[in-house]
């Protein structure tokens, strides 16, 4: 059954708030967090919500280029030992001193939140161990050399020790433990309806425009749209791409545009026990046609992927080849964008024992990133088209559906992965590698694709220290995964965000809407 959020013109109206004032902004997000725990999961809701209470060792600014956070410097002594310096001065929100102490509780913490559905294990797999030689001053040893260190564990949201000790996610959740170093201190949150922020007046960076915030979580896009125009709310993201046209048009109204690091990929479940694949008539197979690269490229060759970015998202995207866009560090210009041939693909199916394909149910969100419904059916009409037998297509809500893909719930699946670092080798390490729980790697990778040739070759990427000679193995590496389908890369999306008159608003190239990149307009 799939499970659609409807909402009414008038439903849609019922949601604005009072009219701001000159320092209140009041922003309608598409969709919202699982948590206020910043390390109960990387999926980018929980961490477009994290930055505005908490901070990180490095942050990234608008381009996904990598700065310092709360570590000002950071030397390699040797190929396994990082001497991190802190900044001074730093204060919590409830006036406690930001310390060393709280940096080693939030790395030993993060991979330990129960019941995470995208735990930060990976940010600290390579941590051996952690000295803390003056209170502002950490020594790390790793388990092996590894080049970007500092921006993986960069990734991890600091908490304060003496807050968060011997607390849960509900305490978050609950505002008890919601105390951070970053620009905003948490008010209130109210599941499902919104959240509420005030400035951090003492914050060590630059200050945030606005003394208050209100987070609307509106994740229909009609009723999105109709708070923005009516007045309800002054700023949103998640822009429907059907709705530019006509709001570039409203002198009232400034729109936001910028593409992306997010890849929309269609993944395919290769774990032997996995669900929804099915005969002709409807009944289980013996085995699983997703373990055959055959079938995977088969699959990828019967998406018309700029028909999709033309006609679905009216042209707000871009089609992939790979984990990262041209531009990115790692990007490999050898590995072209499928194209789609019906033909070949019908050819490579019989090959592979399957002449009059097989049947699949499709599976996606609906609320998570723009279309995500809408292109879900469409991949199910062309895949029919090309051969196979689509029982049927189900979306869920993001926060029902992020959990289950997890726990083998899906055959076919359309999911994201978001760059966070600029660079490849996070992804391909979380996304693509053979899932190692107790090694910390493929933590990512729900659809469990599996190549000890992969693996090898991404694990000794992350190790060359020259960066020239990393970004050609990360290259190759990509091109073992990509080459066999590992997953179906299919765009990068491009995103908008539109304003009310009278505010100017810096869009992020990984997606995240944040209230300090606003400000009134000049």
């Amino acid at each position: 059954m799939t499970l659609m959020k409807s909402l009414t013109l008038a439903a849609a109206l019922a949601l604005a708030a009072l009219p701001a004032l000159a320092q209140d902004l009041t922003i309608g997000r598409g969709n919202e967090p699982q948590s206020i725990d910043p390390q109960f999961s990387r999926t980018g809701p929980n961490q477009m919500t994290a930055l505005h209470i908490f901070d990180q060792l490095t942050l990234t600014d608008a381009n996904v280029r990598s700065r310092p956070g709360l570590a000002v410097s950071w030397t390699n002594e040797d190929p396994t030992t990082w001497l991190v310096k802190l900044r001074e001065g730093v204060k919590f929100h409830d006036g406690s001193d930001f310390t060393a102490e709280d940096v080693v509780f939030s790395l030993e913490r993060a991979p330990n939140v129960p019941n995470s559905p995208a735990s930060f294990q990976q940010s600290v797999a390579d941590i051996e161990t952690m000295e803390i030689v003056d209170p502002l001053t950490i020594r790390f040893t790793t388990k092996t050399p590894t080049p970007i260190f500092i921006d993986t564990i960069g990734t991890v949201y600091i908490v304060s020790k003496a807050a968060t000790e011997g607390k849960e996610s509900s305490d978050f959740n609950s505002g008890s433990a919601a105390i951070g170093t970053g620009p905003y201190k948490f008010v209130s949150w109210s599941p499902g309806d919104k959240l509420m922020l005030t400035r951090n007046d003492d914050y060590w960076g630059d200050a945030p425009a606005y003394e208050n915030v209100t987070m609307r979580f509106i994740s229909n896009d009609a009723a999105r749209v109709a708070a923005l125009l009516s007045g309800a709310v002054d700023l949103i993201d998640l822009v429907p791409p059907a709705d530019l046209p006509s709001l570039r048009g409203n002198s009232d109204i400034t729109v936001y545009d910028t593409p992306t690091v997010r890849l929309i990929y269609l993944a395919l479940n290769q774990a032997d026990d996995a669900p929804f694949l099915t005969d002709l008539e409807g009944k289980p197979l013996e085995k699983n046609p997703f373990q055959d690269a055959r079938v995977r490229r088969a699959i990828s060759m019967m998406i018309d992927r700029q028909a999709i970015i033309d006609r679905v998202l009216y042209g707000a995207g871009e089609a992939a080849s790979q984990i990262v866009p041209e531009g990115v560090f790692g990007f490999n210009p050898e590995i072209a964008v499928p194209q789609a041939d019906i033909a070949a693909a019908k050819a490579l199916l019989a090959e592979a024992g399957y002449p009059d394909g097989f049947g699949i149910t499709l599976h996606s969100s609906n609320d998570r990133f723009s279309q995500d419904g809408e292109v879900a059916q469409a991949l199910g009409q062309l895949l029919a088209r090309g051969g196979l037998k689509v029982n049927g297509v189900e979306t869920f809500p993001y926060s029902v559906y992020s959990k289950d893909a997890g726990k083998n719930a899906y055959g076919a699946f359309l999911f994201s992965y978001g760059n966070s670092t600029g660079e490849s080798s996070r992804g391909l390490l979380s996304a693509l590698h053979t899932y190692d729980k107790e090694n910390d790697m493929g933590t990512l990778n729900r659809f469990r694709y599996s190549n000890p040739a992969f693996d090898a070759a991404i694990e000794a990427a992350t190790q060359i220290f020259d960066p020239a000679e990393r970004e050609e193995a990360l290259k190759d590496a990509a091109a073992i995964a990509f080459n066999e389908a590992a997953i179906v890369p299919l765009y990068f999306q491009a995103l908008s965000w539109a304003s009310k008159a009278g505010i100017d608003f810096t869009p992020r190239r990984d997606e995240r809407t944040l209230a300090q990149d606003a400000r009134p307009a000049n």
